[in-house]
């Protein structure tokens, strides 16, 4: 049976109240910034997944777990703008901490295709997942950082 196609206000209706202004934002930012989107029910709730250039590559997701929304972001440009990574708050700092090893960098043991990201901030190197590593927790604190980063990496990826 073929899925449902679900549209961007039947998503946000999952949103807590708190977050849809900063959602909204962010959903207009990237389709302004040419990004294409598609949202799937997953079995912990909905999946709004960003994609963009060609190949369409994606930016960022949006998904639900147990402790709230998050947003994961593809940081594959990192490099770029290693000095916005560097003014993290704490918060996010530790959660990228937390996040998975990558496999192949640390252990050589995932697939020879799987990228992770080695990233350094504050002085700190991190060699993370690409699927765990930028997975961020939309707070009133980290919403501004996080769409900062997202514009940081579309800036990356539009001007290689």
């Amino acid at each position: 049976m073929a899925q449902e196609k679900i549209t961007f206000d039947q998503f946000l209706d999952t949103v807590e109240n708190q977050n849809k202004p900063f959602i909204q934002d962010l959903h207009d930012y990237l389709l302004d910034s040419g990004c294409k989107v598609a949202f799937e029910q997953k079995k912990n709730g909905m999946l709004a997944s960003f994609k963009l250039g060609k190949p369409p590559r994606a930016v960022c997701n949006f998904l639900f777990r147990k402790q709230g929304m998050l947003v994961r972001i593809y940081g594959e440009n990192t490099y770029k703008y290693d000095e916005f990574m560097q003014t993290l708050p704490e918060e996010m700092v530790a959660s990228i901490a937390a996040s998975g090893d990558c496999g192949r960098m640390v252990s050589g043991t995932c697939s020879t295709n799987c990228k992770g990201y080695d990233v350094t901030i504050r002085g700190e190197r991190y060699q993370k997942c690409r699927y765990s590593a930028f997975e961020l927790l939309i707070t009133a604190e980290s919403d501004s950082f996080i769409k900062a980063f997202v514009e940081h990496e579309i800036s990356a990826r539009t001007s290689s």
